[in-house]
């Protein structure tokens, strides 16, 4: 705990049997309280790894309900958990939990409300192996959303976030997508609702193990992205009034 916050760490895990172990023992266990991972009907032992290592809960799928129908899960698991502080992180070792204490310390004290783990601040993301393409089309798709929400965030598309308890009992997170496309609309929700969103700068790993999409998968999470940006923006002028943005205890 930090300041009597209860930190509960969620892994939303789908054949992440190689890099589990070496995420989780990078845990900071001096202050996480306790984790979470959410298997996705995984072709491979992520389970059993999970069970060895001791991870507090482990949740299986027993049908692939894809990446942000895991997040739901792990969402409110942690809330039933009592965790005034999450933290979501991939188990594929693409971020590094080193930096869990930081993120957490800024909910903990009250400075934010979120903190995201950004690849783009300083300039480890084509360093750190993101292909050339995702950074171009990351670059242009945060450029956009920034201008239809009206924010000024450095990127739209990490997957390391930290919220505190306020946030997940507020935003309408379990009417949102189950496919890739669930992270943005987080955001759009977060800000929505009239939280802000810190960052910190996150190096970037890419390696064979890391779990990625291809270029299909990208283009269609793109137009998803976008969808999302218009859709909040209407949201905000009275154009539309969606389901997602639905205020649940504000």
């Amino acid at each position: 705990m930090i300041g009597a916050k209860k930190i509960v760490v969620v892994l939303p895990a789908y054949n992440a049997a190689l890099t589990l172990e070496k995420t989780y023992n990078e845990i900071p266990f001096d202050i996480v309280d306790e984790v979470v991972l959410v298997d996705d009907c995984s072709r491979d032992n992520t389970v059993e790894v999970a069970k060895k290592l001791g991870v507090t809960h482990v949740i299986s799928h027993e049908k692939n309900k894809g990446y942000g129908g895991n997040q739901k899960t792990c969402y409110n698991k942690a809330l039933e958990l009592k965790a005034d502080i999450v933290i979501m992180l991939h188990p594929d070792y693409q971020y590094t939990p080193m930096l869990i204490q930081s993120m957490s310390y800024m909910i903990a004290n009250g400075l934010y409300p979120a903190v995201f783990g950004s690849r783009i601040l300083g300039k480890g993301a084509l360093k750190g192996g993101m292909p050339l393409y995702k950074y171009i089309f990351n670059r242009m798709l945060t450029f956009t959303q920034n201008v239809l929400i009206g924010q000024k965030l450095s990127e739209y598309h990490t997957g390391y976030r930290a919220f505190n308890r306020e946030i997940l009992e507020t935003i309408n997170f379990d009417a949102n997508s189950d496919d890739f496309v669930f992270d943005n609309q987080m955001i759009s929700q977060i800000f929505y609702a009239g939280f802000e969103i810190a960052e910190i700068t996150c190096p970037t790993k890419y390696f064979p193990e890391a779990s990625s999409i291809n270029f299909k998968r990208s283009m269609k999470y793109g137009f998803g992205v976008l969808g999302t940006s218009f859709t909040h923006f209407f949201n905000k002028i009275g154009l539309l009034k969606s389901e997602i943005y639905i205020i649940k205890n504000k």
